[in-house]
């Protein structure tokens, strides 16, 4: 599968975090804690959704399941006027992304296994130290094979 290679501009977000890793996973529960609350934010500009994360410089170099990082779940805004309580704001810095185009169930890493290990080896760029994220839109479908999402990838040349 081959990436549309996208100059992002910045986005400004509003959402919640955690900490967490791959071993212990708390996806579900940020979700579950932040999906009710959407309503209560009034500038969004889509209906989508984005999860994004937040990895250490070291992250990949060193690359262990038990490393924790930050995780969003989050909303585009317009702007951070209106701030509901308990929630937190991002600004994502643009800059250039593989986004490749995923259908098929969340919980399945296959895909990130040949992104990391098959695509990016074999192409033109290497990760730049950006957050990661996806969008999850009118087709997302929690765990669902149908399911569909798009996965930005934060890279440079090599």
């Amino acid at each position: 599968m081959k990436p549309r290679i996208e100059i992002l501009e910045h986005k400004k977000l509003i959402g919640n975090r955690l900490k967490m890793s791959l071993t212990n996973n708390k996806t579900g529960q940020l979700w579950g804690s932040f999906a009710p609350k959407i309503k209560d934010i009034k500038n969004r500009l889509t209906t989508d959704k984005i999860s994004m994360q937040v990895y250490d410089s070291s992250y990949y170099a060193k690359f262990n399941p038990n490393s924790e990082f930050e995780k969003w779940a989050t909303v585009e805004v317009e702007d951070f006027n209106d701030i509901p309580n308990e929630m937190e704001t991002f600004t994502l810095n643009g800059g250039e992304y593989a986004v490749f185009d995923y259908k098929g169930s969340s919980n399945d890493g296959s895909f990130f296994e040949y992104i990391f290990m098959t695509w990016l080896p074999n192409s033109e760029y290497q990760l730049d130290n950006r957050p990661h994220f996806e969008v999850l839109g009118e087709k997302y479908k929690n765990n669902d094979p149908t399911s569909e999402e798009e996965i930005w990838i934060p890279i440079k040349k090599k």
